[in-house]
């Protein structure tokens, strides 16, 4: 049964040259996670849309492309925690300080997991050991306005709106005016195809991975499933102790500091033997480092640039920072289900489902542009938001609730054991099959900068 909301995801990536074929697709099993929006189709068609694009890319010219099948319940849990710990526990996801706080007009939430974001928001409240020293400090400010305050000092905070309120907000409206996946095209460029197996089909491809939770790691873990060699790489700085484990697998992990002279020429070589650079900087960011489009195309120019950022890329706040469970906060998701469930706090989605989705249509998006310049020549980049994801979940709003899944058991879990760096842990079985194709991992779940920062050599594969 297919999902509603695959002919939006389709119309997203149109080519004349590409005909993706949407009854390729199978949506299998039941149950939905227990949300007042269709999370479960938006789970199923995203990974769905991921897989024919995948299918389409490894077909052989003048071949149909393989069946893809995708079971929703295994959908559903991928969208959560794929990680099953045997004998340890992941880290709390959440600073203590993290959260919904009531306001003197309403509600926001502060988003201080990492030190620089949480130093910031207690810069404009100020110190505070726990929730309970710090609900005080925030009761006594107006929403927007600590909003714009903490935002200013370099924080991370969203204030609770409704659907209609953030429909009529500069942003909100911003957003919806944009694509759910932007598209830019550059000149043609010589061929370079890497050798195809048909079970991995995207072996020898290699993806440079400069995103941090959660979306875009979400991608680059696809993409290594089926065989690329993903090499993320993070600040000498920078950590995320509960989903390091969740998304680094079949990765390898190095760290570099773009402002060091010597890093910056390691990372100017990496590039220019890349083939897809996956990145989550806001608009200017990357360029402020010396790496605008134009020097992208200088360095690489058959580079494919798949970016994301939380806001959009239109609009007064393109440049502001934000996490899934802010944009759930703006967007009016969280606000409509507090209503509708008469709940008296903001009611979030059941897992980070933005990220997730997100993270597979960046993954769609590289298979689509890879595809498009084998058969035109011509190089694709692609821009996507958590906020224009918003946009999309908004629309399957409901006056009921979908009744939730039934609990997990063992029979949801590879019983492969995947030894992490952290200890032995179990997977949920993936939600995706593709004919003739085996998703399979090289790497365990690893920790940041546990690698050198170079390309796999091809004995390694």
């Amino acid at each position: 049964m297919p999902s509603p909301l695959l002919p939006h995801l389709l119309a997203a990536f149109p080519d004349d040259r590409i005909a993706v074929d949407p009854d390729a697709l199978s949506i299998i099993g039941g149950g939905d996670l227990k949300a007042w929006f269709a999370v479960t189709d938006l789970a199923a068609a995203t990974i769905g849309m991921a897989g024919l694009a995948l299918a389409q890319f490894a077909a052989e010219a003048g071949r149909t492309a393989a069946r893809v099948t995708v079971d929703r319940r295994l959908a559903s849990l991928w969208f959560g925690w794929s990680l099953h710990p045997v004998g340890w526990t992941l880290p709390s996801v959440w600073d203590p300080l993290a959260g919904d706080y009531r306001t003197n007009d309403g509600w926001i939430r502060l988003h201080t997991n990492a030190p620089h974001h949480r130093a910031a928001a207690l810069s404009v409240l100020g110190d505070a050991a726990d929730r309970t020293g710090l609900e005080p400090a925030v009761a006594r400010w107006a929403g927007d306005i600590l909003e714009a305050e903490i935002v200013e000092a370099g924080g991370c905070a969203a204030v609770m709106r409704g659907l209609e309120a953030w429909r009529s907000h500069p942003q909100g409206t911003a957003v919806a005016a944009e694509p759910l996946v932007a598209w830019t095209e550059h000149p043609a460029v010589e061929p370079h195809e890497r050798p195809r197996n048909r079970a991995q089909p995207l072996s020898g491809l290699r993806v440079l991975d400069l995103t941090r939770v959660l979306a875009g790691p979400v991608a680059g873990r696809f993409l290594a499933a089926w065989g690329a060699d993903v090499l993320r790489i993070d600040p000498p700085d920078w950590d995320e102790p509960a989903a390091v484990p969740e998304v680094t697998l079949g990765k390898r992990c190095a760290g570099l500091n773009l402002k060091n002279a010597e890093d910056r020429r390691t990372f100017d070589t990496l590039l220019r033997d890349a083939d897809v650079l996956l990145h989550g900087y806001r608009p200017g960011a990357l360029a402020a480092l010396g790496y605008d489009s134009a020097a992208l195309r200088t360095l690489n120019p058959r580079l494919t640039d798949v970016c994301l950022n939380a806001y959009g890329w239109t609009g007064p706040w393109s440049g502001r920072r934000g996490f899934d469970s802010l944009v759930q906060m703006s967007s009016g998701i969280a606000d409509y289900a507090m209503k509708r469930s008469g709940a008296d706090r903001p009611v979030p989605l059941p897992v980070q489902a933005l990220d997730h989705a997100t993270g597979y249509l960046m993954a769609a998006a590289v298979l689509h542009a890879l595809d498009h310049r084998r058969t035109s020549g011509n190089v694709l980049s692609a821009r996507l938001s958590l906020a224009r994801t918003a946009c999309l979940l908004a629309t399957t709003r409901r006056e009921e609730p979908y009744p939730g899944l039934a609990p997990k058991t063992p029979d949801d879990l590879d019983p492969a054991i995947e030894e992490t760096a952290w200890g032995p842990a179990h997977r949920v079985r993936s939600p995706l099959r593709i004919d003739g194709m085996e998703p399979r991992w090289r790497y365990p779940a690893a920790k940041l900068r546990s690698a050198p920062a170079r390309w796999e050599r091809a004995a390694e594969h």
